[in-house]
């Protein structure tokens, strides 16, 4: 349990409560007051002079105060729920708090969990995708998932039905460490057939929810989870997703906390995989068609706990292709300039650097510009 105390607990959250108050414009107000505590009980003029409280937050703030028995009557339930389900709160300032969820832009400042933090999720990735995959999707959920728990890599997703099931079942069925994400109260199981899945989880992993005990599944919750499956993680693999899936979601915001992202192709024409061919052609995730592919772009930052040496494959390269990665020995170059090094037609040098990218020699970058891996 978080070493703050119960008043500590309870301004916190009651702060957390007002409408339009998130752990951004908190932090704001801890820099200007320098505890919950303070800034609940500043004035209204002293309020608004902190950067991003309105004069309507500032009198959201005050009015909030009045309903601090009805918060410290919630905060008891919640608590009570937690010790009967094996519950537990941790806060932003807590040393079990994880470290690289700490590193992104708004990380939450309170984290309820069942089961327990390990040093291994520090090596963290993110496996996620539809609600509905292909039979192609569904194996390729699980066979990148096995390959990274045979490296001793702890997987996150969300615990959402479809290509999340698949990654905690196939990281538990091999003995691996698996970290689910929720966006409703620890105590509502969503979805429910995925209970039995939750309690194993939560014996063998982690179950973590940035939402109060009974908090209902609504839609909304959705992308505050997306950023916690991203920010626990160094890099996000997207198995299928349609482009407006969750998943697409998951990948911008890993993007926008510095973070890796990688895609596995598909066939044109099926919606599951638009997405992930989408995020590869605009240059926003990396091709991958195995675990191999992540582990070798990973290996310095997962060094500490791969389990074997990651195997470097000898490939194959025509003339072509040599003479297309010999244009790119030391810098990212325009496909116009490859044309003209190689003397080869643009055309001619597309097909090449595709088959390249295939080989996870090359990677595409936006301008029609490509770079050696």
């Amino acid at each position: 349990m978080s070493r703050l105390s119960f008043e500590q607990l309870l301004n916190l959250r009651l702060l957390l409560s007002v409408e339009g108050i998130g752990p951004g414009k908190i932090r704001n107000l801890l820099a200007a007051f320098h505890s919950v505590e303070n800034a609940l009980a500043a004035d209204y003029k002293s309020l608004i002079t902190v950067e991003g409280i309105s004069d309507i937050l500032a009198g959201r703030i005050h009015r909030q105060k009045k309903n601090k028995q009805e918060h410290d009557s919630a905060l008891q339930h919640e608590l009570k729920v937690l010790e009967k389900i094996n519950g537990k709160i941790t806060t932003v300032w807590d040393d079990d708090f994880p470290p690289l969820l700490k590193k992104i832009f708004d990380p939450p400042l309170m984290l309820y969990y069942k089961g327990n933090f390990d040093e291994k999720d520090n090596y963290s990735l993110a496996v996620v995708g539809t609600r509905q995959p292909s039979n192609y999707g569904k194996i390729q959920a699980e066979k990148i998932t096995t390959e990274l728990c045979l490296q001793n890599i702890t997987i996150v997703s969300g615990l959402a039905r479809g290509v999340d099931s698949i990654a905690h079942h196939t990281s538990l069925k091999n003995g691996g460490r698996t970290i689910a994400v929720v966006g409703s109260g620890l105590n509502v199981i969503y979805p429910a057939e995925n209970r039995r899945m939750f309690d194993e989880i939560a014996e063998k992993g982690l179950i973590i929810s940035e939402f109060p005990i009974d908090t209902k599944p609504d839609a909304q919750n959705f992308p505050k989870r997306n950023r916690l499956i991203s920010g626990l993680s160094l890099g996000t693999i997207i198995i299928e997703t349609g482009i407006t899936g969750g998943a697409m979601q998951t990948a911008a915001l890993s993007l926008d906390q510095n973070r890796e992202v990688f895609a596995v192709p598909g066939n044109l024409g099926v919606p599951q995989s638009e997405g992930t061919n989408l995020l590869i052609q605009k240059g926003e995730a990396k091709l991958v068609r195995s675990a191999d592919d992540v582990l070798i772009e990973l290996e310095l930052k997962l060094k500490p706990v791969l389990g074997k040496n990651i195997p470097k494959v000898q490939l194959q390269l025509t003339l072509f292709e040599e003479k297309i990665l010999a244009a790119l020995e030391n810098e990212a170059v325009q496909i116009d300039k490859i044309a003209s090094i190689t003397n080869l037609s643009t055309a001619d040098c597309l097909v090449q650097l595709l088959s390249l990218e295939f080989k996870g020699l090359v990677k595409q970058l936006p301008g029609k510009m490509f770079a050696r891996l």
